[in-house]
Formats: structure tokens, C-alpha cells, sequence
């Protein structure tokens, strides 16, 4: 082990190795750039250092300002219990720089046995509390009677702590109103456990600014702060989730960007939700990990998400996930939270934690602790308790101005009420607002406007903020927070923050969110908008090209400002985040948000062009959560694409274009699709765009397919093939499906269809594994689902139902509904001949309902045609109308694929019932039917099925001619496929002699 040097000055020793401070055998925590300020100072005692030398040692490489190096100075002062009025340690130059005025004893260098064993934790986690952050090992004192009252709450909350530690995930949920004293107890909670240097404690904070528009807006804040000055953190990140690296770019490098910039197209919900809980499971996997959710009543949906597949994975994990809300806002608003805590609840994945009002009891020792030895009269409990309802805020507020009001003052022999208690009238407003005016008002004119400004600025605010605001001096404005920090007036200091010119600012917190809104309300309304503009235009100015970062905040300023072009602008960058996360709620809530402020603009190409651009961001989350279908859908892509024949706008109008084709093709309305698929061409032409002529041929193959026009369709997927690139980085933001993936989907089918089961194979196969390694849900989803259907055609029943499994599961889990309704479907007909097949008949029915809620009767003919397989024989002739329905829609429809073996089937359902020779001819004259469709459509595999078909009515009924040489002529076409089950009934009729 290496020796450790010391530098005494009593009754202090500075350890130069271990970074720490020791009085005695008592270790003081310093943060490192503070420790590293305390030590360039002991290094030249009594010699001036300047301000400039302090800060080009400490950050050499950041631009911090004055006020920045004051904040470290004023905390070795605190450590040191140095007064700056007198100092004995630390002088200052005014203006200068300062001076290390103490005598050094010695410069010791201690072997290892003599280094004391109790050493300060070196790491540095930041707890961010509901009102702002702090270091979990701040120096500043804590007043204990704040948690008179809560000690059964604090004891709870250890022994659920002491389950995470033994590797038990814990979900807590501490709940209560306004003031009710959540942020003190978590506080508390925090403090005490970091005294464990194993333990890491990281928070963030819900903005009732932002609400649910900013997809895991508190968790990326927590894992944030949990990464600075940690390379460990950073290093887990970066192994188990590069995706949510990608969401906090000042701790991505370079080679970070090229590396995961390839993949930021798989980060579906899936996926992120995977790779936190990954990494968040790591960091607890030998230490406990404490993440602390604020104000979850003004959450986003994905933080939910989070919390819910965090509590149901269950894994072993020292994780403990703290969530706080108020129940009077989640019932008033309706906020999804309360349905997902309930739901934990019933699964007991989760611990609720209501905290209650304050009893008179609880008062009463609350003002023993606040005020040793004081002797106020009994009555004093009761008349605050009768004001406040044993509301802790409200207490403090309330005990707060009777200090102000030196109706409570210290005397020598303790605390004194100055006044008898009848005259006491405790003559306070109503409400905590009107308290707050008060105590607002005695506030001078500087820190008034200071403390209006950061009510703008937000929950949590830097000081640049501020001073953009009021156009004021940054280092100016920054004492002055500092001044009202270190009074704990209204706001607390937070942290410092980089801003991506390199400059450090101290960042800053309302101490509770009523104070912000009083100070925020007390403005007129054209103050507020004056203020919101320089901060939204200062930010632009601030973060350049970097905007996305801070694209939702920048929104909020800029509505309120009531520049909606500006808002609706960066609403959409808001929307094309939330969609790279994967949060389609968020992202169809921002978008609209966009739409409504464009609304309300002249009606110009500039505003077009952004209404275009917010539309075709919406349809992907409404293609999500609606299906291709939905009428919401069509008519937003029509719209689309009216605005983009208005604008010439060819690359939007790729995009656009294909919402309206999907739409109509989801929706059965062939002939309309095929015109669309011709006008892709077309346009291609017109313009000479790649992506028109790619996604035009990939049309006419989608369409060709579903009418039968098998040959045609594959001439069109070789084609697109050749203009797609499968190496090209597919962006699901603006499209749901991979054209690499569904391409192979449709082709599979056609190969089936014209006779190359194996081909179909190959085709289906290479599409699952391409969407496999994407990750993208829509396109896995399709391609399991189109693989399953491969299955179901070639009659492979245990692969269909594995298949189906596959789609029902991540169906479930992204709320794809068209891609469930289809794999229950073929899921149930995997399963027909087990028994039971009236239950299997209703299951098809309930999906083929479910695949219709969205709008769309594609592919209905051939879950018909599955349906009457599952009917028994019946004197009702139940299959035959089931066979007759499909038959009639796709004489609607134009969807003839399946025709050909729809009147095979209702052959076959004929002929079970035969009972002379009209049926029997009947039966024939549907097996003729399909043979002959299926030579028009060269769909050679439906020509088989015919053929067998027909040769089992002649031979079993004894008919003059047999059809023997007919499936001989047929099986010899095939090169490929003869292990599939059509292929070996052939086989089994020709060897019959």
C-alpha cells in the first residue's frame, strides 16, 4: 500500500492522497473541486492567489465565472468553521484573490498502518430532491426538527431499504398533499444512508412545465447526475445501455456517436426500457442503488413504463425505486399513475407510504427541538395546530412569521413568546399563498425580481436563466441566489451546470413548488411573456445547433412567450425525441400540441411546411397505437399529402404517399391502393427521387400480392430490392416498417404461392433475422406475423403457433393490436384437431373482430377461409356461409389471393355432405373453380391443392377419369419443398396404384 501525506495546520490535517480533510480521527467530506481549491491554497501559504491562478488550476479546462470559485470557498469556510469576517484560515483580497493564513505544523507522511480507518466516501452522488439537488454529503447543518413526526415513516422506509440491500427489488410509493413533508423525509432517508459510501443515491424531478410531454424526463435527470465524476457509471452505460448514453450528450464522445448512431434506430420502447433496468440492475448488483422519482402526479407515460417493468422483472438487485405524488392531483387529473400503482398494488410489487398531517403532539415537540429550552405557553401547540391543520409547510411558514413578527425571540434563558397568548391572534392569511406574499414582500426589489424570474425559468433553473431574464449580470445574479440559497429563502443551491460553451453556472431550486407558483402568478401577463422570450431566445442562442437538447423546454418558453412558430417548431424536435425513445403517447400529445399552435397562424408555405413535418411525425405513434387503418390516420396522411402536392415537396411526399396507400390497402380498398402504388412510379419519374421509385415498386408488390398477381409481384420486389440499400439506415421515426423486412415478408408469400416453398423459407427467415437484429418492434412484429402465415401455408402447425406467441407477446407489450388480432387468428388455427374446436372457431372470430376495430379488411377473406376449418360438419351449412362471406368480400375488395383457395374448401365441405350426385358435382365444379384460378394467378401451389383435392373426390366416388396424370403434371413443375405436407400427399397419391 502506499504511505499518505498529510499537511497539518491544527487542528486540521489535509490528506493529499485520499483527497480528504481530517480533524482528529473525524473525516469532513469535501467535494473534489472544492478539495482541490482548499489545496492549491495550503500549497502556497500566505502567499495572495488570484482568483485567475484558482480557477486555471481547479478547471483548466472549463470557463467557470467568480461566482463559481466562491461557492467552493465558501464551502472549505464552512468545513473549516472559518468566519470570512475574522478568518483564521482562508483571507480574502477583496477583488483579488485569496490568501491561506494559517501556520502549517508539519508535512507528515504517514506509513499505511497509521492511516486512520474511517475515510470519507469518494464518491460524490447527487441527490436531487423533489425541490432540488444537493450533495449527499453537504456540509451544511440539518434541522432535525423537521422530522419530529415522522420517525414510524423514516423507520419504514430503512426496513424496505434493508430488503434492496439483501437483493430484493423494492417499488416504494411515498404519498401525500402539498407541504405535507415528503421532501424532508427523503431527505432525511438520503442522509442517513449515504453515511454508507457503498450506497449511490441518485434523483430527479417531474416538471409540472413539461407534464407528459418529455419522454423519462426525471430518469434521464437522476442518471445523469449519477454519471458525473463517475467513469463507472458512464463505463455500465455505455455496455448495457448505449441508447440512453445517446439521450445525455455531454457525456457522449465522439466515437460514442459513431459507434451508436448506427443502432439509434433499433431504440425502440422495448429496448430502452430493457437496457436501463440492465444497467440500473448492474450498478445494484454488489451496491445498493437508491433512484428517487419526484412529483410522479405530473409524469410521463414512459417514466410509468419504467416503474412497471422495473417492479415486475423482479430480478435480485440491491434497487430500491422511490416514487412520490399527490393523490388530490393524480384523481382530479386522471393521471395514468394512479391505474399503474393500483395494478402494482394488486400484484403487491410495490409499498405505498401515506404520510399524514401533523398531530398537536408532534407540533409540540417540533417547536422542543426547533427552540431548546424554550418556554412557551401549552397553548401556543394547539393554536398553530388550529391554523395550520398540522400542515407541515404551513407550520413552518407560520412559526416563520412569528420569528418575523418578534412575537418568538431568544433570550439568555431560552425562547420566549413576547406577547401573552390571548393577544396572539396569529393574525396570518388564509392560505400558504397569501403566508408566501407576505414573506415575498419583505424581500428587497432586487430579489424579487431575481426570485420572479426564476419562477419563469422553471422548477429548477441556472442562474444564466435568470440573468437572461432580466438581462441583468451573470455573476451578479449568481451571488444573489447564492445569498438566498445560503438563507434557504425560497430557493436552494442545486449544482453546477455546464452549458455547451464551456461555461460552469450554478444551478438553483425552489425549495417547494407552491413558492414558485405564488411568485409566478403575482406577475402580470405581459411580464411573464417578456420574460419567457429572453430566456427561450437566449437559450437558442446559448445551445446553437444543439437545441434538441433542450427542445421541449425551449417549446414551453416560446408558447408562453405566444411565438407559436417558434413553439411549434421545437414541439415537433420534442416529438421526433419521444419517438427516438420510443414514448408514442408523448409523442402523439406533442405533436397535436404543435398542430393546435400552427393553427392559429397565418396560413403561409413556412407554416405548411411545418404542419407537414408535425403530421408526418404524428402518423408513426398514431400507426402505433391505432393501426394503419384508423380513420385518424387516413386522414392524416391526406392531408399530408395535399400539403405536399402544394409545396413540391418530394421527399415528404415518399412518406406521405405511403401513409395514404398503407391506409387504403390496411383498409381493403385494393383498386384505390394500386392507383397510389402507379402514382409512386409516376412521381419517381417526374422528380427523379430514389426513395419515390423504391417505395413505388414496393407498393405494386404489396398490392400485386394481395390480388393474386403473384408473378408481376415479384418482378416488383426484385426491383425495390435493387433500389434499397439493406445496409441503409431505416429511419422508424417517419416509418413504421423496415422496407428491407416487409419487402422479404411479401415475396415469401408469393414464392409460396407460385410454387418455391423453400424460397418462401429463405425469404422469411432472412426477414425475422434482419428485424431481429433492428429491434424494431413494428417490423419484428410483421415479420413474425408474415412468418406465421409462411407457416400456416405451408402447413408447419407447431411452427404457427410458435410464431404467434412471438407477435401475441410483443404485441402486448407495445399495444400493437393489428399484429396481435392476426397472430391470435393463426394462433387458434394452429391449434384446430386438439380438441376442443368450438372454443378455437370463437378465438378466430374474437381476433378477426379485434383486426377489424382498426379499421382494416385486408386479409379477412383468408381468417374466414382459417374459421371454417375450425367449424364442425353441420346440417346448417355454418362453413359453407363462412366460406360464401369470403367469397362475396373479396368480389368487394379485389383481394383474389385467397380466392382460389376459398372455393377449393367450400369443394371439400361439399363434399362431406354429399349425399348424391348433384353435391358430388357440385364438389367437382369448385375444385375445377380453384384449379382454373389458380392457373390464371400461376399460383402453382393452390393449382396443387386443387388437383389433390379433385383426386380424392374421383377416386373415393369412383368417377370415369381420375386426375392422377393431373397432379403428376403439377408435381413436376416443383424443384423444391418436398418435405412440406402438400408436396407429400402428392407424392403419396401418385405412388397409389
Amino acid at each position: 500500500m502506499p504511505h499518505s501525506r498529510h499537511i497539518h495546520f491544527a487542528p486540521f490535517a489535509l490528506d493529499l492522497v485520499n483527497e480528504c480533510l481530517w480533524k482528529g480521527p473525524e473525516a469532513i467530506k469535501l467535494r473534489p473541486k472544492t478539495f482541490a481549491v482548499l489545496e492549491h491554497l495550503v500549497s502556497k501559504p500566505g502567499e495572495l492567489v488570484t482568483k485567475q491562478d484558482l480557477i486555471a488550476a481547479v478547471w483548466p479546462d472549463t470557463f467557470v465565472g467568480d461566482a463559481v470559485l466562491k461557492v467552493a470557498i465558501r464551502q472549505i469556510r464552512e468545513a473549516l468553521a472559518d468566519d470570512p469576517k475574522s478568518p483564521r484560515f482562508i483571507e480574502t483580497a477583496h477583488r483579488r484573490g485569496y490568501r491561506f493564513i494559517a501556520e502549517i505544523n508539519s508535512i507528515a507522511t504517514l506509513a499505511p498502518e497509521e492511516i486512520p480507518t474511517q475515510r470519507p466516501s469518494s464518491r460524490s452522488s447527487l441527490v436531487r430532491g423533489p425541490k432540488g439537488p444537493h450533495y449527499e454529503n453537504a456540509e451544511s447543518p440539518h434541522d432535525e426538527s423537521a422530522l419530529v413526526g415522522r420517525e414510524d415513516a423514516l423507520s419504514r422506509m430503512h426496513e424496505w431499504f434493508d430488503k434492496a440491500r439483501d437483493g430484493q427489488c423494492q417499488v416504494v410509493f411515498v404519498t401525500g398533499e402539498a407541504g405535507i413533508g415528503k421532501t424532508t423525509l427523503l431527505e432525511a432517508f438520503a442522509r442517513r444512508i449515504a453515511g454508507d459510501r457503498s450506497v449511490r443515491i441518485c434523483s430527479g424531478q417531474c416538471l409540472e412545465q413539461y407534464g407528459m410531454s418529455e419522454a423519462y424526463l426525471p430518469v434521464l435527470d437522476a442518471i445523469t447526475q449519477l454519471c458525473r465524476n463517475n467513469p463507472v457509471v458512464v463505463g455500465v452505460l455505455r455496455a448495457f445501455a448505449p441508447m440512453w448514453l445517446m439521450q445525455m450528450p455531454s457525456l457522449v464522445t465522439a466515437s460514442d456517436r459513431e459507434s451508436f448512431g448506427r443502432e439509434a434506430g433499433g431504440a425502440t420502447r422495448d429496448r430502452m426500457l430493457r437496457e436501463i433496468c440492465e444497467a440500473l440492475e448492474t450498478l445494484a448488483a454488489h451496491e445498493p442503488l437508491v433512484l428517487v422519482l419526484e412529483d410522479l402526479h405530473w409524469s410521463d407515460f414512459s417514466t410509468l413504463d419504467l416503474i412497471s417493468y422495473a417492479a415486475r422483472r423482479r430480478r435480485a438487485a440491491h434497487l430500491m425505486i422511490v416514487g412520490t405524488y399527490r393523490p388530490a392531483e393524480l384523481i382530479a387529473s386522471r393521471h395514468p399513475l394512479r391505474t399503474v400503482k393500483q395494478e402494482l398494488v394488486a400484484r403487491q410489487l410495490c409499498e405505498e407510504l401515506p404520510l399524514e398531517y401533523l398531530t398537536e403532539q408532534a407540533i409540540g415537540e417540533h417547536l422542543a427541538v426547533k427552540f431548546p429550552r424554550n418556554q412557551f405557553p401549552s397553548e401556543l401547540v394547539a393554536l398553530i395546530h388550529e391554523r395550520t391543520e398540522g400542515n407541515p409547510l404551513f407550520m413552518v411558514n407560520t412559526i416563520d412569521h412569528l420569528i418575523a413578527e418578534r412575537l418568538i425571540e431568544s433570550h439568555d434563558d431560552g425562547w420566549r413568546l413576547t406577547a401573552p397568548i390571548d393577544a396572539v391572534k396569529l393574525d396570518v392569511p388564509d392560505s400558504i399563498r397569501q403566508l408566501i406574499e407576505t414573506q415575498v414582500d419583505r424581500l428587497d426589489a432586487v430579489d424579487q425580481r431575481i426570485l420572479e424570474a426564476a419562477s419563469v425559468a422553471g422548477a429548477e433553473f441556472p442562474s444564466a436563466a435568470v440573468s437572461a431574464a432580466l438581462d441583468d449580470n451573470l455573476a451578479d445574479v449568481e451571488l444573489r441566489c447564492e445569498e438566498l440559497s445560503r438563507r434557504h429563502q425560497f430557493i436552494k443551491e442545486c449544482a453546477t451546470e455546464l452549458l455547451p460553451n464551456g461555461q460552469a453556472v450554478g444551478r438553483f431550486g425552489f425549495v417547494h413548488a407552491v413558492y414558485r407558483h405564488v411568485l409566478y402568478e403575482r406577475m402580470s401577463a405581459s411580464r411573464r411573456i417578456q420574460l419567457h422570450r429572453r430566456i427561450g431566445l437566449r437559450g437558442e442562442e446559448l445551445y446553437g445547433d444543439r437545441t434538441t437538447e433542450i427542445a421541449a423546454e425551449l417549446a414551453m418558453h416560446f408558447e408562453e412567450a405566444g411565438d407559436n412558430t417558434r413553439a411549434a417548431r421545437y414541439l415537433h424536435q420534442a416529438a421526433v425525441n419521444a419517438m427516438q425513445r420510443s414514448a408514442y403517447r408523448e409523442a402523439i400529445a406533442v405533436s397535436r400540441r404543435g398542430l393546435e399552435l400552427l393553427a392559429t397562424l397565418p396560413d403561409t408555405d413556412e407554416r405548411a411546411r411545418q404542419e407537414l413535418h408535425l403530421q408526418l411525425t404524428l402518423g408513426v405513434p398514431l400507426i402505433a397505437t391505432g393501426g394503419y387503418a384508423a380513420p385518424d390516420v387516413g386522414r392524416l396522411y391526406q392531408s399530408a399529402r395535399e400539403l405536399c402536392e402544394r409545396l413540391e415537396a418530394p421527399a415528404e411526399m415518399s412518406q406521405a404517399l405511403w401513409g395514404v396507400w398503407t391506409f387504403h390497402t390496411l383498409r381493403g380498398e385494393l383498386s384505390t391502393a394500386l392507383g397510389i402504388a402507379q402514382e409512386f412510379l409516376w412521381l419517381a419519374e417526374r422528380f427523379g427521387h430514389p426513395d419515390l421509385a423504391m417505395r413505388g415498386h414496393w407498393a405494386m408488390e404489396t398490392t400485386c400480392t394481395h390480388q393474386g398477381d403473384f408473378g408481376p409481384a415479384l418482378q416488383h420486389y426484385v426491383r425495390a430490392l435493387a433500389l434499397y440499400d439493406d445496409g441503409e439506415r431505416h429511419h422508424p421515426n417517419f416509418d413504421p416498417l423496415n422496407p428491407g423486412v416487409a419487402m422479404r415478408c411479401f415475396a415469401a408469400w408469393c414464392a409460396w404461392f407460385v410454387g418455391q416453398p423453400d424460397r418462401s423459407l429463405t425469404l422469411i427467415r432472412d426477414a425475422v433475422g434482419i428485424a431481429r437484429e433492428l429491434s424494431e418492434p413494428h417490423g419484428l412484429a410483421h415479420a413474425l406475423a408474415s412468418a406465421a402465415l409462411v407457416h400456416q401455408l405451408r402447413g408447419e402447425r407447431r411452427l404457427v403457433e410458435q410464431h404467434a406467441d412471438a407477435v401475441i407477446a410483443l404485441s402486448t407489450e407495445h399495444g400493437l393490436v393489428l399484429y396481435e388480432a392476426m397472430a391470435r387468428v393463426v394462433r387458434a388455427w394452429s391449434q384446430i384437431g386438439r380438441g376442443d374446436d368450438d372454443r378455437l372457431a370463437e378465438e378466430i372470430r374474437q381476433g378477426m373482430v379485434a383486426w377489424r376495430s382498426t379499421g382494416a379488411d385486408l386479409m379477412c377473406p383468408h381468417f374466414l377461409a382459417l374459421l371454417s376449418e375450425a367449424l364442425p360438419p353441420a346440417p346448417d351449412d355454418q362453413a359453407l356461409r363462412v366460406l360464401d362471406e369470403g367469397l362475396t368480400l373479396l368480389e368487394v375488395t379485389g383481394e383474389r389471393s385467397w380466392e382460389a383457395d376459398l372455393h377449393r374448401l367450400k369443394g371439400e365441405r361439399l363434399l362431406e355432405r354429399a349425399q348424391d350426385g348433384a353435391s358430388l358435382d357440385a364438389a367437382e365444379a369448385c375444385f375445377e373453380q380453384a384449379l382454373a384460378i389458380a392457373r390464371r394467378q400461376q399460383a402453382h401451389s393452390l393449382e396443387l391443392r386443387a388437383a389433390i383435392s379433385l383426386a380424392r373426390l374421383q377416386r373415393t366416388h369412383r368417377k370415369t377419369h381420375v386426375a392422377r396424370d393431373l397432379i403428376a403434371q403439377i408435381y413436376e413443375r416443383f424443384d423444391q419443398g418436398f418435405d412440406t405436407l402438400d408436396l407429400r400427399e402428392a407424392r403419396r397419391l401418385l405412388d397409389l396404384r
